[in-house]
């Protein structure tokens, strides 16, 4: 059951983005030729005007072919022939739509939250004493954190919600002083040597806690926006990180991989709730992911393609169709390498146990 969800979930995020370029196209006078939902044999097909509407076996994937896309075409409806700023639409459109499938998952997410979290800081770990004082364990407290700082970034990493809160506290470590700013009164302040320590008995690295707000339709829409800032934030360092060397290739995940994941939310849940938040945070992380790394200028990707207009646009013509396609090949069996690469990764990782 779990592999099935995974799968409905990446023909939903691959359905929308390809939806994107299909109604761009469409309001742009652009000739589709087919809207495909799902790859591999076909179970159903409409021929709809000029366009046919087809459903396919596998639910892994989908497509939408223009006419034109990577040759010259006399017809003056093919996506070569469209106006540069149209074909420019219509290749944004996709990871557009992924963008919003994110935002709607995480209003539904931050819809079954009890309150809403925010960075401002709430107090710390403490203990008040008889005469009403308080002796406080929290290290940061003491290193220059206050009640009401609204924390802004922390070493340089850009805090947006308590998302990059956890993704830096995973890696932060307690006995090293930490450069905060924050926002306190009004005004932006700098501290450095921040250190992070919860000195009570089981204390860990974080030891201060957060203001919760209660939902209204403002919180709940700006909560969602902190963590899709959150979200593509974390991938944009992932996706650093890797191109830098800082990722080991165990860290790498393929398709078997991110299955994987997605069936693994499916178990050992405390209630269905529990497990339909989980599907719907890994939703929309998948397809914030997908639709930043569709717009990386990268050969076969669309944000490689959008370089390409880019070009035309400096050069005030375009590049000749078979060399932007020789372009496009080298880059999508590059793309072809690293998956079978991450794809060798997921299923050794199985057989391992790792």
């Amino acid at each position: 059951m779990g592999i099935i969800i995974a799968i409905l979930i990446f023909g939903l995020i691959v359905t929308v983005h390809e939806f994107g370029h299909f109604i761009c196209a469409k309001l742009s006078g652009i000739k589709v030729l087919e809207f495909s939902v799902g790859m591999g044999p076909k179970l159903l097909q409409k021929q709809k005007g000029e366009t046919k509407y087809s459903l396919r076996a596998l639910p892994i994937g989908g497509y939408c072919a223009m006419e034109g896309e990577d040759s010259t075409n006399v017809d003056p409806r093919s996506f070569r022939n469209a106006k540069l700023w149209k074909r420019m639409i219509v290749l944004v459109a996709g990871a557009a739509m992924n963008f919003v499938l994110g935002i709607v998952m995480l209003m539904i997410l931050v819809c079954m939250m009890d309150q809403v979290p925010t960075t401002a800081i709430k107090g710390f770990s403490g203990q008040r004493n008889d005469d009403g004082t308080v002796t406080y364990y929290a290290e940061s407290y003491e290193t220059g954190l206050r009640h009401g700082d609204k924390l802004i970034s922390i070493d340089g990493t850009r805090i947006y919600s308590t998302l990059d809160l956890n993704y830096i506290f995973d890696s932060i470590s307690s006995s090293e002083g930490h450069k905060v700013v924050v926002k306190r009164d009004g005004k932006r302040l700098t501290l450095n040597d921040v250190f992070f320590e919860d000195k009570a008995e089981g204390g860990g690295v974080i030891d201060f806690g957060v203001v919760y707000k209660d939902k209204t339709p403002l919180t709940v829409i700006k909560g969602s926006g902190d963590i899709f800032m959150s979200m593509s934030h974390i991938v944009g360092l992932s996706l650093k990180q890797m191109l830098t060397g800082q990722l080991h290739k165990e860290d790498v995940s393929g398709p078997v991989g991110v299955v994987t994941a997605i069936s693994e939310q499916t178990k050992n849940n405390e209630s269905i709730a529990d497990a339909i938040y989980k599907l719907i945070y890994m939703t929309a992380l998948i397809t914030i992911n997908v639709g930043i790394f569709n717009l990386l200028p990268v050969p076969g990707l669309d944000g490689g393609r959008l370089l390409f207009c880019f070009i035309e646009l400096i050069r005030r013509k375009p590049v000749k169709p078979e060399h932007e396609g020789y372009v496009h090949l080298a880059g999508m069996v590059l793309l072809f390498g690293v998956m079978i690469f991450a794809t060798y990764n997921d299923i050794a990782r199985l057989i391992t146990g790792g």
